[in-house]
This record gives C-alpha cells, structure tokens and sequence, in this order.
C-alpha cells in the first residue's frame, strides 16, 4: 500500500489548511499515520493519490448511497449544470424535491432546505423554541447535531475520536439550557422534565450513528414519544444520517414513532452540500415568511444540489434495495463475530439498514459509555489492515460503516476476506 502521495499532500497542506484537513476525523488522529487524499471515485470504488483503489464503506459518511458517478444522477447534474449555478431566487426543483421529502416522512406537511445538517438541526432547536416559547433543550450523550454552540457538549463521534470532552470557544452561557441525558434511559430524561419546566425539546438520533450504530430499545423510543407528548415538549428526531438509509423515508416509521420536527440532510443531496428540517403546518408556519421565526440561507435550495438530490431519492426509489442493504449487513456482521472468535476477540456488532459498526468490546453497546469501552488500539490495528486489503472505512471506531445499492457481491466477498486478513493481525498484535 503506498502513501507517498497522500504523504506529500499531507505535508503542503499544512500550510495553509488546519491540520492539512478540513473535518477533524479526515486527520487520522486516532489511527494513526496521514490522512488519505482521494484522487476519484466510481460506483461502488474509491482511489487514492497513490492508485490505491478501495471498496468504499465511507461514502462521504452517508450521502453517497447509490454509489459514486451514478448514471442517472451524473446526467441529470450535467443537464441543469448548463443553466446556472445559483440564482438566489426560486427554482421549480425546490417544489419537486419538497414534495419528494414531505411525501416520504407521514407528518411533514413542509420543509425548509438548507445547507448542512448544523445547519437544519440549530434551525430545528430555533423553531422548536419559537414553537413553544421555552429555552431549555435535552439531548443525549453520545449524539452529534452539528457543530452548534448550543449542542457541542457530549456529542460522540469527532469529539470522542480526539478525546475531547467539548469544545474550546464554546461559553458557559451558549449551553447553559442545553441538559444532557443518557441514550437508552428513559429515567434521565423524566429526572429532567420534573425538574425543568422551560423545556422546548428534545433532541435525538433516532439510530445514534456518531458513536457508532447504537440503537434505541423498543421500550425506550415509544417511552420517549409518550413522555414529550404528555409533557408538552417537542420531539426533534435528527435524521441527518439515517433519513432514507433504512426505508425510503426515515428510521421514525420504522421504530414506530413520528417527530415532531425532523432533520435531514446526506443522501437527500446525493453528494452536493444539503440539509432539512419539516413538520406539520402548525409547527413549519413558525418560520419566515410566514411566522416570527427567522432563518435564511445565500445558497438554500441551490437549483444544482436540488437536482442531484431530486435524481437520488428517485433512483434510490425505483432501485428499491433495502431488503439487500439488510441480507448484506447481516452477512457482514455474521462474518465479523465468526473471524473474531475464531482469533480470541471481544467483538460486538451493532446495525440497522445500511448502517454497520464493529466494537471492539465485550460489552454490549447501548449508550456512549458501553461504546467508550472500545479498545480503540485494537480498532487502529483492524483499520489499517482493511485499509491494506482494499476496504475504506472510517478512520475512527465511533463512526458507521455505510453500503451502498452499487455494491456487489464480488466487493462484498472482499471485504469478508479483508476481515478475515484484519482480525488475524488483531489477535497477533494484541495478544
């Protein structure tokens, strides 16, 4: 595996860029080594500086779900690239692409476009507030909403690859409302909502996907919906990640539940910079024009990321892969315990739709302190040994591995042997 590229890159560019990155995780801090500079990308593949060609399981963290360059979606961008690029005005494929979503998600009558997922998510928390004339949120420990003030405390992923506990720059006074919560544990947050009574929301993943795959309990998810409704707080479900990963619409419907305001953004951009947040007319009315509420964006339903957007979900529909992206994923995780115990390793597997995530731990992962369990060494040795084989992951053990519909079984076939190949050199490493 050569790097001497990626290398070079790593050392120009740390000149005039951050740690040569533009994304803490892309640095490699907890793995080791430089970060990888990607030349190009087709379908199912991925290819370094340095030639190096990869099955990718990154997929820019979510958005890529049909696969890189795919046909339909190319051609599309093509065709509107032809008449402009933004226009700071209306395009009909805002309406299109609103309709799409809304239609997708039972109790979103409206959305508004964005930018990023920080940028739907603080959105979210301003309308929730707005909504309800309260201040205070709760979130929980272990999720990431962006990169706000206001919900830059406990927020895994990044933060828990630096073993940062928050953030520099971050005032006491910018989360002074914010109240943290445990993942799976319905007592912390009625322990909150008995103690509080200036709560706006709510604030979750659904399926926590920044530190790592972790899933709610049946019990815990139908509490929650129960307890905001009778407590008059709002549920704000972040599907930023998991919105159309797991069914054509978001994780809610399939945990039984619906939000009171989601918040979306990846795949429903397919690749070009997109972020959402809807809700039932009552609640979106809030919002300017219409309502007190204020929030605008330069470049919010630019005419080119609603296209790409726009050719994506409806590729991604007519495609129709989620039963494959489930048989696939249980493969996966089937092939990953049986190489772990095969060489002696404490291995938990957590997955949902197209979303898998190995741990390097004996615990069971629930919440962000069963996931903080992780021998991350471990993870830094697998890792590499993937990479090695041909299989590009996240560069952090608290990140989601994510399929994609170009995948095919040959690709599959190599990173079971890639697995194979990694878990050997674990146990030989770390004996």
């Amino acid at each position: 595996m050569k790097l001497e590229k990626s290398i070079e890159l790593y050392t120009k560019g740390k000149q005039h860029l951050v740690g040569a990155v533009n994304s803490p995780v892309r640095a490699f801090k907890s793995v080791g080594g430089v970060p990888i500079f990607i030349d190009r990308a087709k379908g199912s593949k991925i290819i370094d500086v340095d030639g190096n060609e990869y099955v990718d399981m990154v997929l820019s963290y979510g958005p890529m779900i049909l696969g890189h360059r795919n046909a339909v979606v190319e051609k599309t961008i093509k065709k509107y690239l032809k008449n402009g690029y933004t226009f700071g005005a209306s395009t009909k494929g805002e309406i299109i692409l609103a309709k799409i979503v809304c239609d997708a998600f039972p109790g979103m009558d409206k959305v508004r476009f964005v930018n990023s997922g920080t940028e739907a998510v603080l959105s979210a928390i301003r309308l929730a507030r707005a909504f309800t004339g309260k201040n205070k949120i709760i979130k929980f420990s272990g999720c990431y909403h962006g990169h706000s003030d206001a919900l830059l405390v406990a927020a895994g992923s990044g933060l828990a690859t630096l073993s940062l506990p928050g953030s520099a720059g971050v005032p006491d006074e910018a989360v002074k409302n914010t109240l943290i919560a445990e993942y799976n544990n319905i007592d912390s947050v009625e322990a909150h909502l008995a103690k509080h009574k200036d709560i706006a929301a709510v604030i979750i993943e659904p399926i926590a996907g920044n530190m790592g795959v972790v899933l709610p309990t049946k019990e815990f998810i139908e509490e929650l919906r129960d307890l905001t409704k009778a407590s008059g707080v709002l549920l704000i479900m972040d599907e930023v990640m998991t919105g159309f990963r797991s069914k054509f619409g978001g994780a809610q419907e399939l945990l039984g539940i619906e939000a009171d305001i989601t918040c979306l953004g990846k795949v429903i951009g397919g690749g070009f910079p997109v972020g959402a947040y809807g809700a039932r007319n009552e609640i979106m009315e809030m919002v300017a024009p219409l309502g007190p509420m204020y929030q605008a964006g330069t470049l919010s339903g630019n005419p080119i990321a609603m296209a790409c957007g726009i050719a994506t979900l409806k590729e991604l529909k007519k495609q129709d892969k989620y039963k494959d992206f489930e048989k696939t994923a249980a493969f996966l995780e089937r092939e990953m315990k049986a190489a772990a115990k095969e060489n002696g390793i404490d291995l938990q597997v957590n997955r949902f739709g197209s979303m898998i995530n190995p741990f390097f731990t004996k615990e069971k992962v629930v919440d962000f302190k069963s996931a903080q369990s992780c021998d991350t060494k471990k993870f830094k040795t697998f890792f590499w040994k993937m990479m090695e084989n041909g299989v590009f992951l996240p560069p952090s053990q608290f990140e989601a591995w994510f399929l994609a519909t170009a995948m095919s079984k040959r690709d599959i076939y190599k990173v079971r042997a890639a697995i194979k190949v990694a878990m050997k050199a674990v146990a030989k490493k770390h004996k």
